[in-house]
């Protein structure tokens, strides 16, 4: 069996009708051919490629949005706020432009400084065993969280409707007949 560069040598470009080509893993592929100007050829390649760009930076586990300026693009990381990403920017000694513009060195600091917070999963988890925790030691807190009520001393009379959910129909009520 000839090697894949012996028979791609052995291809004309052009001849107008079709020719296969074995690979190397004994597939045929087909390869039409047809005559026109390699400059042609060549730009019609180029035109359908597209260049490598990076969407986002990856920092902290998470992908922050490249075409945002830093200060911004650090909120997207839970954990981290406003205030958080003004101090990170000050510690690293980056200034405020957008993401994409950011060279490697940049980027390594800001990793770096954001890997002194607790930030994603284990803030995520952090704030989970802390509820648990409240709900099995069977504090006020811990039964509020249990019954999904408002903890922090909210009214319920009247609204808390995003923690308490959907409005419940009251069984054994009877409506009024006119």
């Amino acid at each position: 069996m000839l090697s894949l560069t012996q028979q791609l040598s052995k291809l004309s470009v052009s001849s107008s009708k079709q020719q296969t080509l074995k690979t190397f893993e004994g597939f045929k592929a087909a390869a039409p051919y047809k005559a026109a100007a390699p400059a042609a050829r060549a730009q019609a390649l180029f035109s359908r490629r597209t260049p490598l760009r990076i969407q986002a930076a990856r920092i902290g586990g998470v992908e922050v949005p490249n075409q945002k300026y830093v200060e911004f693009s650090l909120q997207y990381i839970f954990g981290i706020g406003h205030t958080t990403a003004k101090a990170i920017l000050v510690s690293t000694g980056v200034e405020n432009k957008r993401t994409k513009d950011l060279s490697e060195e940049e980027l390594t600091r800001l990793r770096e400084e954001v890997d002194n917070y607790t930030v994603e999963g284990d803030l995520r988890r952090f704030n989970a065993l802390n509820i648990k925790r409240l709900k099995e030691i069977n504090c006020y807190r811990g039964r509020r969280h249990y019954n999904n009520l408002p903890v922090r001393g909210q009214r319920t009379k009247n609204n808390a409707r995003t923690r308490k959910g959907k409005a419940k129909a009251i069984t054994g009520k009877k409506i009024a007949r006119k």
